[in-house]
């Protein structure tokens, strides 16, 4: 594919996944285009934020049924802008979570 059509598709993609409504519709359509594929991409992101939150590998490989070259892959790009990126919004809304429950834990009383 020549990089002139790569982007506009890309940029296609992009603004679909932009223009969908709620999460329930972003899952629809990634589930359905992607199959397999979004399975890994879950499971990828969830050894990313183990790696992250300090998990020791032997949990990550039995609770996500990973390899142990696999979790040493994903170690590698732990440092690209796009995995930092979404480690922060991962990290934020965990944020954010803790502090509504704290929040309403609050009003309660």
């Amino acid at each position: 594919m020549n990089s002139s059509l790569q982007k506009t598709l890309k940029q296609t993609f992009l603004q679909l996944i932009e223009d969908l409504k709620d999460k329930k519709e972003i899952d629809s359509v990634l589930e359905d285009l992607m199959e397999n594929d979004y399975e890994k991409l879950i499971k990828k992101l969830a050894v990313v934020y183990w790696i992250r939150k300090k998990r020791p590998d032997d949990i990550i490989q039995n609770n996500l049924g990973v390899t142990d070259k696999y979790i040493k892959d994903v170690k590698k790009i732990m440092e690209k802008p796009g995995i930092k990126l979404a480690i922060k919004y991962m990290e934020a809304e965990e944020w954010a979570n803790v502090w509504a429950k704290r929040i309403k834990n609050l009003s309660k009383k």
